[in-house]
């Protein structure tokens, strides 16, 4: 470098009026997912949000942080990101709803190698979306921008969330009883987990296109593998309204009998049937394709089950009915019983799938 030139932000790989560029790109979509108590619009250093107190008499604050981990790499290899935000709002909300809370509002963290604004907005514009679905409003984020530590077309994408329960309808392990019956609310495929193990197989071992149609799923690879993670907060919230609730579980990482063994007491074990239902063909193929056994397939995957509502027997009937005119899938996957031994395990599987 000679003496007459001077080093810049924008030499050392940091562009800020890209960054100013793509603020104003995503402002449209940040002002849908709002809520009245939102003081304030994009652009703050904190986003304000009044908490009404008057609405409870003992309001307990609950908190989420998450992210959508590799499915991000099918968003890259097809350029498309409109979709991955409504994963991350999915991811956080319902783990809040988990314990009864109304999600109120979100904040998301964007880390890029390089700010290109329409990536951002497009990001976005699915965080947007998917906490409309839920509810909840997009309080504020974060863009880093990180060249030197990632490639220009890299990008991670994480959100923390934040919601509200009255603290004498807190949901949890201490509200489930011998006899409640196990109620599955079924996923729109693989939601965000367990990407990693699917890429192998589909992408590394079968050599599958993403953009290649696969009878199975009567749609591309790729549009299967970017089905967004079904949003449940404002299922669970009605459900609650209408239902005797004693919890719920958010079937993610670990599986389906390793998430609802969180929210079961000592000394009880939820079992549950697999003969109830039949997971959705990409489990099969994935299975099929790398000989991944049942049990590793249970722990990596939801197997077809994003969401399961532990409820009163006598209103297993009346979750039904709210759920499906909700038009959510869902069926009577279990039940509660004593434990035949109380430091054994807390929810376990029987049975076969049908065609499976």
């Amino acid at each position: 470098m000679s003496e007459s030139t001077s080093a810049t932000y924008a030499a050392a790989g940091v562009d800020i009026d890209a960054g100013d560029q793509a603020v104003e790109l995503l402002k449209p979509h940040a002002a849908r997912a709002s809520r009245p108590e939102v003081m304030g619009g994009v652009g703050g250093f904190a986003g304000l949000f009044s908490l009404k107190l008057d609405r409870w008499t003992e309001p307990v604050l609950a908190s989420s942080t998450d992210g959508v981990g590799t499915k991000i790499a099918i968003a890259k290899a097809l350029d498309k990101h409109d979709t991955v935000g409504i994963d991350l709002v999915a991811m956080v909300v319902d783990d809040l709803v988990v314990t009864g809370a109304e999600p109120l509002f979100l904040q998301d963290y964007i880390a890029v190698g390089k700010v290109v604004p329409e990536r951002i907005a497009a990001l976005v514009e699915g965080i947007a979306e998917g906490c409309v679905q839920a509810g909840c409003a997009l309080l504020g984020g974060e863009t880093a921008e990180h060249p030197g530590m990632m490639g220009e077309h890299d990008y991670d994408i994480s959100a923390t969330g934040v919601g509200v329960v009255e603290a004498a309808e807190l949901l949890g392990p201490e509200r489930v009883r011998p006899g409640d019956v196990v109620i599955a609310l079924g996923s729109t495929g693989l939601h965000s987990n367990g990407y990693s193990l699917a890429r192998h197989v589909l992408l590394d071992i079968a050599r599958m296109p993403l953009g290649g149609h696969v009878e199975e799923f009567g749609r591309t690879l790729g549009e299967e593998l970017l089905e967004p993670t079904r949003v449940y907060a404002k299922d669970c919230l009605a459900l609650t309204a209408e239902a005797d609730v004693r919890t719920f579980a958010h079937v993610t990482g670990g599986g389906l009998a390793a998430n609802l063994a969180r929210v079961m007491p000592r000394g009880l074990t939820a079992h549950l049937e697999r003969g109830t239902w039949t997971p959705a063909p990409v489990y099969a193929v994935i299975a099929q394709r790398g000989r991944v056994d049942r049990a590793e397939m249970e722990r990596t995957f939801n197997m077809g089950v994003g969401m399961v509502a532990v409820v009163s027997p006598e209103d297993a009937d009346r979750t039904l009915a709210v759920l499906t005119a909700r038009h959510v899938p869902a069926w009577v996957l279990g039940d509660v019983r004593p434990a035949e031994d109380p430091d054994g395990p807390r929810a376990v599987l029987s049975g076969d799938h049908p065609r499976f």
